[in-house]
């Protein structure tokens, strides 16, 4: 295990940074940064005005509502499915502006596809391993979320949307970010830590989270240093989108907090992510789970 974990075999970065090589300014970097926020500040209204041509005024009318608890499974599929404007942006910004094929942005599709399964599997086997463990002294009580009816007719379309919102921030982060940065600087303390760095800032919500709302940032910040890993590692961004995504199912799909983005869930904690106390007893837990979950990936690589 030790092994394992210290680790750091970095040589197929290269294959997956080699297209990123002939656009490698910086400028570049900043001025598709600048773009990609400028496309969503323009597109993410026009989500809007096509739900409101396309839904009922009841059904419109109860997601605009949702928009602040998010409490609805409909408004939590639009949020998530939001993040394709990501994918948009970036496949056009590196076409136009970087002169490479979007798909170089992930590495060899197929590749990714393979290490993205054994990574998947790897995770299942480890959550039935983890159910079939006694808990140690920490037995969740949780609570009924989702009506197993209705949580069943939106799964395929909440998975599809998860799949959206996770592998765009892994393009954003992992793809673009890393893959520009590491062409241009060779030290991993500036490829991985600075896009971990920024995708933890990302996360950063103290209106939700409270005083917990920097352990959160820090926790998220973790986890891009894991998936920056596994990238470098396989030398494609398809370990770390199935790292993000099991995460995600994980906590929207299966069992979320109780409130702000718990409508898709099918059990949800006894307790929200306002309650202070308890959200900082669980941040351990689950940032032991996070961390066996990157090692199973990374034994999940050797194959």
């Amino acid at each position: 295990m030790l092994k394992i974990l210290f680790s750091f075999d970095y040589s197929a970065h290269e294959r997956f940074i080699a297209p990123a090589r002939a656009g490698a300014q910086i400028w570049r970097l900043i001025l598709g940064l600048v773009l990609t926020v400028l496309f969503i500040w323009i597109c993410a209204p026009l989500i809007w005005q096509f739900l409101f041509y396309t839904m009922s005024d009841e059904g419109y009318r109860a997601v605009h509502e949702d928009l602040e608890t998010l409490l609805l499974p409909q408004s939590i599929l639009i949020l998530l499915s939001s993040f394709g404007l990501i994918w948009l942006a970036l496949a056009a910004i590196v076409l136009v502006l970087h002169k490479r094929r979007p798909e170089t942005l992930i590495g060899s599709p197929t590749i990714a596809f393979l290490q993205a399964k054994f990574v998947i599997v790897a995770l299942l086997l480890l959550t039935v391993a983890m159910l079939l463990m006694p808990p140690y002294g920490y037995s969740p009580a949780l609570e009924g979320g989702l009506p197993f009816g209705r949580w069943v007719l939106f799964l395929v379309p909440a998975l599809l949307a998860v799949f959206i919102q996770t592998s765009a921030e892994e393009v954003l982060f992992r793809g673009y970010l890393q893959q520009q940065l590491a062409a241009r600087f060779n030290h991993p303390a500036i490829w991985m830590m600075l896009p971990s760095v920024l995708f933890g800032l990302a996360h950063y919500a103290p209106d939700t989270y409270g005083s917990n709302a920097w352990l959160v940032v820090i926790w998220a910040g973790i986890f891009g240093l894991f998936a920056a890993d596994l990238t470098a590692r396989s030398g494609t961004l398809g370990p770390a989108i199935a790292l993000h995504f099991a995460t995600n199912v994980s906590a929207l799909l299966l069992i979320a907090p109780q409130g702000e983005m718990s409508g898709l869930a099918l059990f949800q904690h006894g307790f929200s992510a306002a309650d202070e106390d308890a959200v900082r007893a669980f941040l351990p837990i689950d940032f032991a789970v996070m961390l066996v979950s990157w090692l199973a990936a990374r034994l999940a690589l050797r194959r």
